[in-house]
C-alpha cells in the first residue's frame, strides 16, 4: 500500500456507488476504526457505536429490506410505516440547498441515462443503496437515544475520520442516509438495544474503476461563496 497525504485523502474521497466483490480483511476494518476513533468528542464522549455487516448477515439484510422497498413502490401507503429517527433534512427546502440538491441528483440520473419519468430506472437505482452498490462490508452507527445534538457533530468527525482512513488503504465509501428510511429494519437486523438511534449507514469496499457512475463527481462551491473575513 502506498501512503498518500491528507489532502489527497481528502479530495480522492467520494461517495462510490459501485464496488468490487473483493474481500476486506477484518483487521484492515479494525485498523481504520481505530484510527478513526482518534476523532474529536465534546469531553470525550465518544458517542459512536458501529456494527460491521459481511456476509450471510449483510446478504440477508439486503434480502429484507429490498423486498420492502418493492412493496412500497407496489403500495405507497405503506411508506408510513417506516420514517426516520431524526431530522436529517429540512422540512422545507429553499435556496441554494435546494439547487444543489438538484443539480447533484439530474447529473447523476443524467450520467445514467435516467430521465425525470424514468420511474423504474429511478427506483432501481435507489434500491442499489439498499444493496450496499454491491459493496462487502456494510457499516450502521448508532448513538444513544438520550445524546444531546452535538453528539451528532462529534459523530460528524468520527465518520469522516473512517472515510480517509479508507483512503489511506486504498478502499472506498459511500455514507448513506437513505438506510435510516428502513431503520426499524435495520435496527433489529443488527440487534441494536432499544435505546439506540441510526445515525446513518455506509458502503465500504474496493471501488469498481470501470463503472460509469463512479465517474460522477459532485461540485463544490469556491471558498469565497461561504467564508467571511473580518480584519
Amino acid at each position: 500500500m502506498t501512503a498518500i497525504s491528507v489532502d489527497e485523502a481528502i479530495t480522492s474521497r467520494m461517495a462510490v456507488r459501485a464496488f468490487t466483490q473483493q474481500a476486506v480483511p477484518r483487521q484492515t476494518l479494525e485498523e481504520l476504526l481505530q484510527v478513526a476513533s482518534r476523532a474529536p468528542s465534546g469531553t470525550n464522549t465518544q458517542p459512536w457505536k458501529v456494527y460491521v455487516v459481511q456476509g450471510a448477515s449483510r446478504n440477508a439484510l439486503v434480502d429484507k429490506v429490498c423486498a420492502v422497498h418493492d412493496a412500497i413502490r407496489d403500495n405507497p401507503a405503506l411508506a408510513a410505516e417506516y420514517q426516520e429517527q431524526y431530522d436529517y433534512y429540512p422540512a422545507q427546502w429553499f435556496s441554494p440547498y435546494i439547487d444543489r440538491r438538484r443539480e447533484n441528483g439530474w447529473g447523476l440520473y443524467g450520467l445514467l441515462g435516467i430521465g425525470k419519468a424514468d420511474r423504474d430506472k429511478m427506483h432501481l437505482q435507489m434500491q442499489r443503496n439498499f444493496r450496499f452498490f454491491d459493496a462487502p462490508v456494510g457499516l450502521f452507527f448508532t448513538v444513544h437515544r438520550n445524546m444531546g445534538r452535538g453528539a451528532l457533530l462529534d459523530y460528524g468527525t468520527f465518520l469522516q475520520n473512517i472515510m480517509l482512513a479508507a483512503r489511506g488503504r486504498g478502499l472506498h465509501t459511500c455514507p448513506q442516509q437513505a438506510w435510516n428510511l428502513f431503520n426499524k429494519i435495520s435496527l433489529a437486523h443488527i440487534g441494536a438495544g432499544a435505546d439506540e438511534m441510526q445515525v446513518c449507514g455506509m458502503a465500504l469496499g474496493y471501488a469498481d474503476a470501470s463503472a460509469v457512475v463512479n465517474s460522477f463527481h459532485t461540485p463544490r462551491v469556491p471558498v469565497a461563496e461561504f467564508t467571511h473575513w473580518l480584519e
